[in-house]
């Protein structure tokens, strides 16, 4: 019974400034065949087959599609020699796999080549390869949307620093000295001059202040403490002198005492 299905023209594949003419034997699989008796009726072998078509296992379907051997048509001023070294085999293999008994070919003759995947660019992509490719494209589509979501987080950012930056500038910014209270403290009632309840409200941004330099109820910006309201006021607040409320006594000893620049904003 005649096996070969179809033979098929795979295209053009360039080797050095020469076009090398390639087709493959294709053999529909039928019902009751295995690897060994494709193998042997091709004169091939079974570690070719599953090669060449890149088969997990020996098991085979019926209907399922193998590729068998390459066909390579002769062109002028091929040689034995020439070609083996295209196809990375050798001149005894190819006198072997055609039964030739000379070295001289003809132009148009075709030539099979077993055991070399040499179309291998033109089959057509099976379904693994389809989804490895399709899960690329997502992924590179993912990477690029995340990259561009960065690039627009940064940029709004930047936006927004330069908009803090402008909006500080147009208020009046003295240098002072500051350092951190808390509302737990002993003595300390908790709520501000102005009525602020530092208890309920324990990361209330506020700062006390001498009215006479800073009035209260001013929105202020505080270098590297951030927008904060002047409720407060204090026996040792004299001057350029400041009191940052923190929630608690080590956020008050990590602040310590500092020079900062603040902006009084309205």
């Amino acid at each position: 019974m005649r096996k070969l299905v179809a033979s098929f023209a795979t295209g053009i594949i360039i080797a050095g400034a020469a076009a090398t003419t390639v087709s493959a034997e294709e053999y529909e699989v039928k019902p009751g065949d295995n690897l060994w008796d494709i193998a042997d009726e091709y004169n091939t072998t079974v570690d070719d087959l599953v090669d060449i078509n890149e088969l997990k296992s020996t098991v085979i379907l019926p209907k399922q599609t193998l590729f068998i051997n390459e066909m390579y048509e002769v062109e002028k001023g091929d040689t034995l020699i020439g070609i083996s070294q295209k196809f990375d085999t050798t001149v005894e293999d190819l006198k072997d796999w055609n039964e030739l008994d000379s070295d001289l070919l003809t132009i148009g003759q075709e030539l099979k080549i077993q055991g070399v995947n040499v179309a291998e660019e033109n089959k057509p992509a099976t379904k693994v390869e389809k989804k490895e490719t399709e899960e690329k494209e997502v992924n590179t589509q993912n990477t690029a949307k995340a990259d561009k979501k960065e690039q627009e987080a940064k940029a709004e950012k930047t936006t927004k620093q330069t908009s803090d930056s402008d909006q500080k500038a147009e208020g009046k910014t003295i240098s002072v000295t500051a350092t951190a209270y808390t509302a737990n403290c002993d003595g300390c009632s908790g709520v501000t001059s102005t009525g602020v309840d530092l208890n309920k409200n324990p990361d209330a941004k506020v700062i006390a202040v001498d009215p006479n330099v800073i009035p209260l109820g001013s929105k202020v910006y505080v270098e590297g403490y951030g927008y904060a309201t002047a409720a407060d006021i204090g026996g040792a607040i004299k001057g350029n002198k400041i009191d940052l409320h923190v929630p608690n006594k080590d956020a008050a000893y990590d602040w310590g005492v500092r020079t900062v620049d603040v902006t009084v904003v309205e």
